[in-house]
């Protein structure tokens, strides 16, 4: 086997991915009928060689050549070897037949007992790291917990995709859908910034497995996070999010710091249980991720903070109604505060925020 043939199997080793958020399914591969260039990975299929001369490839390399000072040729050879995956391109859609979101349903998934024990042990083994972060970026350790407990159960699931091969083939066969021009946008920013981040760090532009959306190690950073937050915490002369969980802890707090975290200050507040202040939640809900009212504006309206707070010294805190809806349920609310926002620019979801600020209040608590 040469070395290009080898290269171009590698995204074929082992399973195909998981993404511990949306708990993927691994695939196994298998040749298809000889004399064809395409490699099944059961209902899907790879297709090595299919950016060699791509017309979108081809417009993209002018254009590193020309804003980065990449050389043509490096270009050509890392885009001869990326591979189209119908696995990347299926994954990415939405479901065809979107469910109800279910807010019970997604906090089963992440505040449960594999995953507060994992959180238990990574706690326990990285103590002084965490420690070091709380107090150098102000984020408490459990939030750091948490979310490298959502992304990867601790490293454990950070995905065996090439990255390369992903991102090539969301920012040039993206699939066809009503965002198609932004998303395709979005993904050749990432691909940029994942060679870039490759030829700062002198990374070989092959070697690195992530998501099937291309997000890199224990906390899975896309490029873009990659080159702006990712740190060298433990000193060793390169960033290694997908071996060190030093450079992860450090990563994800540097991540929180810089988007805003608030030191000291709370997440949530819970919201009272009488019809006034659920009537008043009901209709300041607007989905927003960011802080859009003041507290004094709430209370005034006749909602009740279930809260021991100093109402007169947080007036002028700006908050948002986080709606948490369940399918023949009430549906929950609660109030975000600057920080349950900054939750949400590692992810948007309102779900995703708050289930990654209770696993790691669970984990605490277990830790006793």
């Amino acid at each position: 086997m040469t070395d290009k043939q080898r290269s171009l199997r590698r995204p074929l080793l082992g399973a195909a991915l998981t993404a511990a958020a949306l708990g993927l399914c691994g695939v196994s591969p298998r040749l298809m009928a000889a004399g064809k260039r395409r490699v099944s990975v059961r209902e899907e299929e790879i297709e090595p060689g299919r950016y060699r001369n791509h017309p979108q490839t081809r417009a993209f390399i002018d254009d590193m050549v020309a804003r980065h000072g990449f050389p043509r040729a490096e270009l050509d050879t890392y885009f001869s070897q990326a591979v189209y995956s119908a696995t990347v391109s299926r994954l990415i859609m939405p479901p065809s037949t979107p469910g109800r979101k279910s807010w019970r349903t997604y906090r089963s998934r992440f505040i449960e007992p594999i995953r507060i024990n994992a959180g238990v042990r990574f706690w326990q083994e990285n103590r002084d790291t965490l420690r070091r972060a709380e107090a150098e970026f102000g984020v408490p350790a459990s939030v750091i917990v948490g979310i490298i407990g959502v992304e990867t159960i601790y490293g454990r699931d950070m995905g065996t995709f090439r990255v390369l091969d992903s991102l090539s083939t969301l920012a040039f066969d993206y699939p066809d859908t009503p965002n198609r021009d932004a998303r395709t946008k979005l993904f050749r920013d990432q691909l940029a910034d994942y060679l870039l981040w490759c030829r700062e760090t002198r990374t070989d532009v092959y070697s690195v497995l992530g998501s099937y959306a291309g997000a890199v190690g224990i906390p899975q950073f896309m490029p873009t996070s990659l080159r702006e937050y990712a740190l060298d915490y433990d000193k060793d002369g390169h960033v290694d999010l997908r071996n060190s969980t030093v450079d992860a802890i450090g990563s994800v707090g540097r991540f929180l710091q810089l988007h805003g975290w608030e030191q000291g200050r709370p997440v949530i507040w819970r919201i009272a249980g009488d019809e006034g202040s659920r009537g008043i939640a009901v209709a300041a809900a607007d989905g927003e991720p960011w802080p859009t009212r003041t507290l004094n504006q709430l209370t005034r309206a006749g909602l009740r903070v279930d809260e021991p707070i100093d109402l007169q010294r947080e007036g002028e805190t700006g908050v948002l109604v986080v709606d948490l809806p369940t399918p023949d349920q009430p549906t929950e609310y609660l109030i975000g505060l600057r920080n349950f926002y900054v939750l949400t620019r590692y992810n948007r979801s309102f779900f995703y925020a708050l289930a990654v600020y209770q696993l790691g209040e669970a984990v605490k608590a277990a830790m006793g």
